[in-house]
């Protein structure tokens, strides 16, 4: 795979039909440079096939080393405990999460692939002022490793229910990619309890008023023949996929170039995304995550739910991404006016890459927001 801001994908791009699958056989060519059009903000399947586990892992527990914490650019660092650090059971499984901190409380939402490690220098730095929470998805982190049929609000329902029964109190919610998407989802669903939402380099797209909803019924020799023989086919390439994403010289590689600084790209960051694939079922759920979760993208569009939401919106962008350039954040701030905007030199990922300018800029915004609790009134005996 390039290391340039191109990705390498098949000629034809995904655009998350049901219908559509892995590779399209009568048209598979060889993989040839692809860069995606600023204006559609579509994410490429086969794209986050290639990257998805890079971008930060579907952590398993066992046979994970301890390091200790170390500072990097003066920052104080969450330890990485392969054992995790709380737990919560939503629908029967087991969900990881941090929680760090005395404050009106900040939930973070890692991206895909990603775990509550890659918060490492946001939670202590936030945790000074404000009660920190960092969750893990359910599929990723030290949650746990569910084989069910993931669908793109999967966990926005996970979210809702946290801030429900974990958190009890209106809150921001604070996510990078995958997580934005979720963050969003969020806000549109329980405004009640989202105060703010902040967004790093968000996943999603803005709805196409020309694209058709409806899609065609199979006939009998697509259902029968067609269908079966495709998903043999992108199970065997997905397969070979997630062998090829878990080897530790692959992970640093897209690390480096999506990380435009890659001070940060250590060995703490690779081993925490290494440590992965050691789970059992890890590559099932890569499989059913990389051909399924996206299905329902275009009904759940990001205008759909900027419409939903009356919270304040920040966004923190690394305008130097090279799979989410500027030119969405300047289209969600077009659509949605009640919106902060903070740019950045960065690459994706700019919590983990510039940590010190993401922790001022959203401490600075979190400050405008008046979310200090009133003292408590003094009770007076007579």
């Amino acid at each position: 795979m390039s290391s340039s801001s191109c990705l390498t994908s098949s000629t034809h791009a995904f655009n998350f039909k049901t219908q559509l699958y892995f590779l399209r056989l009568k048209r598979f060519t060889a993989p040839s440079t692809f860069c995606y059009p600023e204006s559609k903000y579509q994410i490429s399947r086969r794209g986050i096939a290639l990257r998805g586990i890079v971008a930060a892992g579907i952590t398993a527990m066992e046979s994970a080393s301890s390091l200790p914490p170390k500072p990097a650019q003066g920052l104080e660092r969450l330890p990485f405990r392969p054992e995790g650090y709380n737990f919560w059971t939503w629908r029967g499984h087991k969900i990881h999460y941090v929680e760090q901190g005395e404050g009106p409380p900040i939930v973070l939402v890692h991206g895909f692939g990603a775990s509550a490690f890659h918060w490492r220098y946001n939670i202590p730095e936030l945790a000074k002022k404000y009660k920190v929470y960092a969750i893990d998805l359910l599929g990723f982190g030290w949650s746990e490793k569910a084989l069910i049929d993931y669908d793109a609000i999967i966990w926005r329902d996970q979210v809702v229910d946290f801030l429900k029964e974990i958190v009890k109190e209106p809150a921001v919610v604070v996510g990078n990619s995958l997580g934005g998407f979720t963050a969003l989802a969020t806000a549109a669903t329980l405004p009640e309890k989202v105060v703010g939402v902040v967004l790093l380099n968000s996943a999603g797209q803005f709805g196409d008023p020309s694209a058709k909803l409806d899609e065609p019924e199979e006939n009998v020799l697509e259902k029968f023949i067609i269908k079966p023989f495709k998903d043999i086919f992108q199970r065997v390439v997905l397969g070979f996929l997630f062998w090829q994403a878990k080897q530790p010289a692959r992970i640093e590689s897209v690390l480096k170039s999506v990380y435009i600084n890659s001070s940060n790209v250590d060995d703490y960051l690779v081993e925490s995304i290494t440590q992965p694939s050691l789970d059992p079922k890890a590559g099932e759920v890569y499989y059913r995550l990389m051909s399924r979760f996206m299905s329902n993208q275009r009904k759940y569009t990001l205008d759909s739910l900027l419409s939903q939401m009356s919270c304040p919106l920040l966004l923190i962008w690394g305008d130097l991404d090279p799979w989410v350039g500027p030119t969405k954040a300047k289209k969600i701030k077009e659509f949605y006016p009640n919106t902060t905007v903070v740019n950045l030199q960065a690459g994706h990922c700019p919590h983990d890459e510039v940590p010190e300018l993401v922790n001022t800029g959203l401490l600075d915004w979190l400050s405008t927001l008046n979310l200090e609790k009133p003292p408590l009134s003094a009770t007076v005996n007579v």
